[in-house]
């Protein structure tokens, strides 16, 4: 007989005469953290199997994201761009995890993961064509800044609401698994996303389907101005993943060697497992949720200051120093010189032209239909009426 024959409810069967209520804690997750603020690794800890040309790879996109949000983020406050989200805080999370991924796995990002678009090869020059929507934007100008996407990369185009690309995430995963590939899809998704039903949804499909997919959850103490103890009263996240019967693990997220253990092993486990995998994290976020949001109203400076002594780079650079990978004095010349490339790819994205106002109906079918046609035509006719309430437009599609 089959198991589903003998135990159609599918529970444990062990049985008991007297009513046990099991502690809300009694699932206890551990962090594994392998280097001390110093660059120095804990006692009992090994380093992972990391070459040179890696290793400097993940610090080089670490350093290309907190000196390009530093630079945007003054940007959007001179209203060159309209909107800002840094990844302050949580670089190591976002690009050692991707380092540890084949670059054809898929990435399903939420919006601060831009140092794995990075890593995979994302220049310079698109991130700055995409932050002012010009007419070299990949996305056409239709997207906010900060949403990025690229085929090439594989890397899904990021959307605004929260949470959408869990269960999108575990259907495309799905598809990998019986197309035969062997490749899978990581999930990126924050700790307030994980409150959303799609979370519970797409966790649930992922198990019960089988499907390679990486849930990586950056807990990051706050969803916006709600701190995480108004969000849920379990242990963080990854103890949902033994919920919902997978594997799980909580990694210290300003910890660049741990998270790149972790992912590299969740990987192995998840494509020889055909299983889905959930990495948990934590990694304080350092900035202000977006060029929107002023986080003095709802934490503290000291708070802030306790936390910015776990800064992911600088531990990470302490390491490649003892590694001698790393000699300070050049690293100095490459980080001013790449502020001076990022100054100057702003003032060149900025002089280009937006996207046709014809590419607003493209992609949507193979060939424009009659309806989407029509309606271009009453936009434009709009537009030549009202010229100046549309500064960018006018004139640029005759």
């Amino acid at each position: 007989m089959s198991n589903a024959t003998n135990n159609p409810s599918n529970t444990t069967t062990h049985t008991v005469h007297q009513a046990e209520f099991t502690d809300p804690h009694a699932l206890t997750i551990p962090t594994l953290s392998i280097l001390q603020e110093d660059g120095s690794l804990f006692a009992g800890a090994s380093t992972p199997s990391l070459d040179r040309t890696t290793a400097l790879k993940i610090y080089d996109s670490m350093v290309f994201i907190r000196i390009l949000d530093e630079r945007m983020l003054a940007a959007q406050r001179q209203g060159r761009i309209s909107f800002y989200m840094q990844c302050l805080g949580e670089e190591a999370s976002t690009v050692a995890s991707a380092a540890a991924l084949d670059p054809k796995d898929m990435i399903m990002a939420q919006y601060r993961e831009q140092g794995a678009l990075h890593y995979r090869g994302f220049t310079l020059t698109q991130f700055m064509n995409q932050l002012l929507s010009n007419d070299r934007d990949l996305g056409k100008g239709r997207q906010m800044p900060v949403h990025y996407g690229s085929r090439d990369l594989h890397f899904m185009t990021i959307s605004s609401p929260l949470g959408t690309q869990i269960p999108q995430a575990s259907g495309y995963a799905y598809g990998q698994k019986l197309k035969g590939q062997n490749n899978l899809t990581l999930c990126y998704f924050g700790e307030g996303a994980a409150s959303e039903g799609d979370f519970h949804a797409g966790m649930n499909m992922a198990a019960v389907l089988g499907a390679p997919v990486i849930f990586f959850c950056r807990n990051n103490g706050y969803a916006i101005s709600t701190p995480a103890h108004e969000q849920f009263v379990g242990d963080g996240i990854a103890c949902r993943g033994v919920g919902y019967g997978m594997q799980a693990i909580r990694v210290d997220g300003a910890d660049a060697l741990a998270v790149y253990e972790a992912t590299r092993l969740a990987r192995k486990l998840a494509l020889e497992q055909h299983k889905p995998i959930l990495i948990e994290a934590v990694a304080y976020r350092l900035g202000a949720h977006s060029s929107s949001d002023d986080p003095s109203g709802y934490r503290s400076r000291e708070e802030e200051a306790r936390f910015r002594k776990q800064d992911p780079i600088a531990r990470y650079k302490c390491w490649l120093q003892r590694k001698g990978w790393l000699d300070e004095a050049a690293d100095q010349i490459a980080s001013d010189a790449l502020r001076q490339e990022v100054l100057d790819a702003l003032k060149i994205a900025e002089k280009r032209a937006k996207p046709h106002i014809d590419t607003l109906i493209g992609d949507v079918y193979a060939e424009p239909t009659a309806a989407l046609k029509a309606q271009l035509e009453q936009l434009k006719s709009h537009i030549r009426q009202y010229p100046d309430a549309y500064p960018l437009s006018a004139g640029r599609f005759e």
